[in-house]
């Protein structure tokens, strides 16, 4: 796992780099699209970099992390509509080249195996974009979640709820009790992972992610056994890591590795 502590400003364009490097050698990569507030940077650089014609998702496809159950379609707080507003509207993806989990479909379960499916269809991610909970979640995968997990139905913890409160209005209630979400197990078969956290409301889950132990109390801490996982953080989210000068000190001295 690769720690890099910078400044919010620059977590975009470094991921966004990233991610140009994967499209320039391979076009039609897959890519795994968060939302919510830490991705935000990377889709403002990636798109501003598509208007300015150095990179293209023309061949590129995407799969988003999750959505709420019970939510009609359209809906402003949606991750259907959010990843559309905030991202592919702004880019040049294909029509239909992006999917995302329905939570209103009548079959949920069906719906949950579906997506699971149509991702290896799709050859599996190649890079997947991740936030994490102030409870240690990534995707919906909240405290408890098996590490084998595939997409399912997960109900979603009150410390999620108020967090997410914020995009409804402040409205905890107006908050859905449920989702459908790609599962541990199903994030942990894409090839490279990429984890943003901002802010010293993340500063625990962090620290626990990156040098506490595996457990499913913190979900995310599976990561630790992935190969290939990039954490970036500002100073706030790393200010509880007991050995952020070591990975400061890394970053600064990294080998280039083709």
């Amino acid at each position: 796992m690769e720690v890099i502590i910078t400044s919010e400003g620059s977590i975009g364009e470094l991921v966004a780099d990233d991610i140009a490097a994967l499209l320039a050698g391979k076009p039609d990569a897959v890519l795994g699209l968060a939302t919510g507030s830490s991705p935000l940077r990377i889709y403002d650089s990636l798109a501003a970099r598509v208007q300015r014609g150095d990179v293209s998702f023309a061949r590129a496809r995407g799969f988003t992390l999750d959505e709420y159950v019970g939510l009609p379609a359209g809906h402003p707080c949606g991750y259907r509509t959010v990843i559309d507003d905030e991202f592919v509207s702004r880019v040049d993806f294909a029509a239909g080249a992006v999917r995302a989990p329905d939570g209103a479909a009548s079959d949920l379960a069906a719906e949950a195996e579906s997506y699971d499916r149509s991702i290896t269809e799709a050859g599996g991610v190649d890079l997947q974009i991740l936030g994490i909970g102030t409870d240690g979640h990534i995707a919906f995968n909240e405290p408890g979640s098996s590490f084998a997990s595939r997409t399912r139905v997960k109900t979603l913890t009150e410390q999620t709820r108020r967090d997410n409160a914020r995009f409804f209005g402040g409205d905890i209630d107006a908050v859905p009790r449920h989702c459908l979400t790609q599962g541990l197990g199903t994030i942990m078969q894409a090839r490279r992972i990429i984890l943003v956290a901002i802010g010293k409301g993340k500063a625990e889950a962090v620290h626990q992610l990156v040098e506490g132990a595996v457990s499913a109390l913190w979900p995310a801490t599976i990561l630790q056994h992935h190969p290939h996982v990039t954490v970036l953080i500002d100073a706030a989210a790393a200010s509880r890591l007991q050995l952020a000068g070591y990975y400061r000190y890394a970053y600064a001295n990294r080998v280039a590795v083709a």
